[in-house]
């Protein structure tokens, strides 16, 4: 297997796993000292914030992505991802509106860097003024 697929096969795991709702098999595609960059937050470094990060998600939200794009460079060390978030807003996030069991449907991406066949860092993106009108309606 060239670097490349290496690289694609881990994010697709690391995908895999967010659908099927499987924290400890996404964990398991993280370095240990991963960098989590937050969409429109800050930098969580280390598996153990990082399955904080997933637990306080998982209270609050239930996501699946759909039409999913990955992309990878040549050598392996840098990934893309691009997917449509379906969800529904499950508990009231802190500073967020109020949750009623709203569901939204909404563009969301993330890029990657990767060591030694695993995720040392993920940078996530969706457009949160979006996500706040589709609640809000």
């Amino acid at each position: 297997m060239t670097d490349a697929e290496t690289a694609r096969a881990t994010i697709a795991r690391y995908y895999d796993a967010f659908n099927r709702g499987d924290a400890e098999a996404m964990l398991a595609e993280l370095t240990e000292d991963v960098a989590h960059h937050v969409n429109e937050g800050g930098l969580r470094r280390g598996r153990a914030l990082f399955a904080e990060f997933l637990a306080h998600m998982n209270r609050c939200y239930r996501e699946h992505l759909t039409d999913i794009v990955i992309l990878v460079s040549e050598d392996g060390t840098r990934g893309a991802a691009e997917f449509v978030v379906n969800g529904t807003y499950l508990a009231t996030d802190a500073g967020l509106p109020e949750a009623r069991g709203q569901t939204y449907r909404l563009p969301g991406g993330a890029f990657f860097t990767l060591a030694g066949g695993r995720i040392a860092r993920v940078t996530t993106y969706y457009n949160l003024k979006d996500w706040i009108a589709q609640v809000s309606a």
